[in-house]
């Protein structure tokens, strides 16, 4: 890596050749298609912005002006020019290198960000504490084109048009064509209106026309009137220019110096916003991932030469596992809807699309949005079924309290990557879920177990008279007590899956296998230790809890979630309320945001495995004897 490794901090870059740059983006490139295929993570967006960020460091000065990348998934090229080299290769991995911008890791990191459509809004924010303070720096905020189905960004355009606040949108546009837009007068046209002396030269033409007695004004309106009229006919900026921001574009975001150029002459317009669009292509000299660039997307270590993944799994995910069962479940009823936010392929959808077209909804990224459609649905006697990660339907709260549980209506959301993820980290980790649930009315909360209780979980769903959040991690956990008990799954009913005298382990989701494992370990050491898989969280089982609180059992509760307002503290209030024997002990997530890494590795450092779980049950239960004696 000739270049790359001379690169130290953003201002190396300004020394560069425009050969050296094209030689830089390559280094790049293959630096990043290497460590993905070791260690995971975005790459079809990564390789597409790999010139649009060298342009951006070489035309602004970072950190004194502020960059920021919309979600943050595609943010390697920039981490790599900004003094991160030696960290890259630590990727995703336990203790090392975020896959998302993170503001410990550099003050080029503005923000620790992983969802989408939120930089327009923060970089406003930075904007007008650069006025109020006096200050002198550029805000540059790089948003894809699918960031844009959120509603935040026009939320967002509209008040900083509105406000005419000096700020620079980059829209990374990776779905159009380049060639959309072709031709001597788009280019000259486009090239006229980045340019700030044209800029400025239109205003004092417009100024000294209306100074004239009577033609003036008139001619000085017509001319503008022209000048939109032809706006219209080569470019698409229209709706960005009734927001009150300056359309220019669209420019091949793979020519560095044409984006330099563009960025460079930008930064002397400084009387209003500007969108600059940009038009670049997802997986940008990875052949694999240029023609499978939702494949590519977020990957797992794989095989450059092939694509393959290095370590192919057969076992079933739990969106797979519920994907056929909604499928299931739509064969049976034509009321049956799926919805998605962009995320078909993620949520175990794609075969639902497949089979079922027109009952299937992509309405882009904007969860709030479904969440309120489904209502509308619901409303009409329809069964929709929304499927999304855990992390982005905290942002549809206020859809989920008002529109569908004030009015208790039947829409089932499918709440994917419930607790801990792994390699996404603090951004993305779906540990808040229950708290954030739990305590709203008419809701019905399931968190099955396995793959098998998913199933049994999607069957039962459409039974339910009102709303239901169906919640399960991101990976497939292969059934493991079947045998056990013949009881079907029923909401507001627990199941035992095994008996103890010394302690009643209640646990749901993922950490009921934990807890297994755990009372196999406690029984070898002579404790006895019950375990009940609460999987209705609300609502909860009573008459299995009544019983618990009148043999004066030892409970211990354990989740894999936020403890405060969860699971267990919500069993700590009905001991209180039922005057039953104190919680023997409650385990679960730490008051804190966890970062990246492996699944076991997180667990581990939460004390959240089999082991740590039996040590930590009998560490409890000796001190609950000791006061009891």
């Amino acid at each position: 890596m000739e270049i790359l490794s001379t690169i130290h901090g953003p201002d190396d870059i300004k020394k560069l050749s425009a050969s050296q740059c094209e030689t830089l983006a390559k280094e790049i490139r293959q630096t990043i298609i290497d460590t993905v295929s070791r260690q995971g993570g975005h790459l079809a967006s990564n390789l597409g912005d790999v010139e649009l960020t060298i342009a951006l460091h070489r035309a602004f000065n970072s950190p004194t002006d502020k960059l920021l990348f919309d979600v943050g998934h595609q943010t390697y090229a920039h981490k790599l020019l900004t003094g991160r080299q030696e960290m890259f290769s630590s990727l995703r991995s336990y203790q090392g290198m975020s896959g998302f911008p993170c503001h410990a890791e550099s003050e080029h990191d503005l923000f620790d960000t992983g969802h989408s459509s939120t930089a327009i809004s923060m970089g406003l924010g930075l904007a007008r504490a650069r006025d109020l303070r006096h200050e002198d720096y550029h805000v540059v905020s790089v948003v894809g084109d699918g960031a844009l189905t959120g509603g935040m960004c026009y939320e967002a355009m509209n008040d900083a048009g509105d406000g005419k606040t000096r700020l620079i949108v980059v829209l990374n546009d990776n779905e159009m064509s380049i060639s959309k837009n072709v031709g001597a007068l788009s280019d000259y046209f486009k090239h006229l209106r980045a340019s700030a002396s044209w800029y400025g030269g239109k205003k004092h033409i417009k100024s000294r026309l209306q100074s004239i007695p009577l033609l003036g004004k008139p001619v000085a309106n017509l001319i503008e009137k022209a000048k939109d009229m032809i706006k219209s006919v080569v470019t698409e900026g229209e709706l960005f220019e009734a927001l009150g921001f300056r359309y220019l574009g669209p420019f091949d975001g793979h020519n560095i110096e044409e984006m330099t150029r563009v960025f460079e002459e930008a930064k002397l317009i400084a009387d209003t916003p500007l969108l600059i669009h940009v038009i670049t292509r997802k997986g940008n000299g990875y052949d694999l991932a240029e023609r499978q660039p939702e494949k590519f997307h977020g990957v797992a270590p794989f095989r450059v030469e092939n694509g393959l993944k290095r370590n192919q799994s057969s076992k079933e995910s739990a969106a797979q596992a519920a994907g056929k069962a909604l499928c299931a479940l739509a064969a049976q009823d034509e009321r049956v809807v799926a919805i998605t936010a962009a995320m078909a392929g993620g949520t175990g959808l794609s075969g639902f699309a497949e089979q079922y077209p027109q009952r299937f909804f992509d309405v882009g990224i904007a969860e709030q949005h479904a969440v309120s459609m489904a209502a509308g649905l619901a409303r009409a006697g329809i069964r929709p079924y929304f499927a999304v990660y855990s992390t982005f339907l905290q942002r549809a709260y206020d859809q989920i309290v008002h529109d569908v549980c004030l009015q208790n209506l039947p829409v089932c959301i499918l709440s994917d990557h419930v607790s801990l993820v792994g390699d996404d980290g603090k951004t993305h980790h779906g540990v808040l879920s229950v708290p954030m649930l739990l305590s709203i009315p008419n809701l019905t909360l399931l968190a099955p177990r396995d793959t098998d209780s998913i199933r049994a979980s999607m069957r039962v769903s459409l039974g339910v008279d009102g709303p239901c959040v169906i919640q399960y991690p991101k990976d497939g956990i292969e059934p493991y007590a079947r045998d056990l008990r013949g009881e079907p799954l029923a909401v507001g009913k627990w199941q035992t899956l095994r008996e103890g005298d010394d302690c009643t382990i209640l646990a749901y989701g993922r950490m009921v296998k934990h807890a297994m494992q755990a009372a196999q370990m406690l029984e070898k050491e002579g404790v006895h230790a019950g375990v009940i898989d609460a999987w209705s969280l609300r609502p909860m089982d009573m008459d299995c809890l009544r019983a618990l609180f009148e043999k004066q059992a030892a409970i211990v509760t354990i989740e894999e979630g936020e403890m405060i307002g969860g699971f267990g503290s919500e069993i700590a209030r009905l001991c209180v309320e039922h005057g039953a024997r104190k919680l023997a002990a409650i385990l679960g997530l730490p008051n804190r945001f966890i970062a990246h890494g492996t699944v076991d590795q997180l667990l581990e450092e939460c004390g959240l495995t089999a082991e740590q779980i039996a040590l930590r049950i009998k560490a409890a239960l000796a001190v609950t004897e000791k006061k009891d004696a």
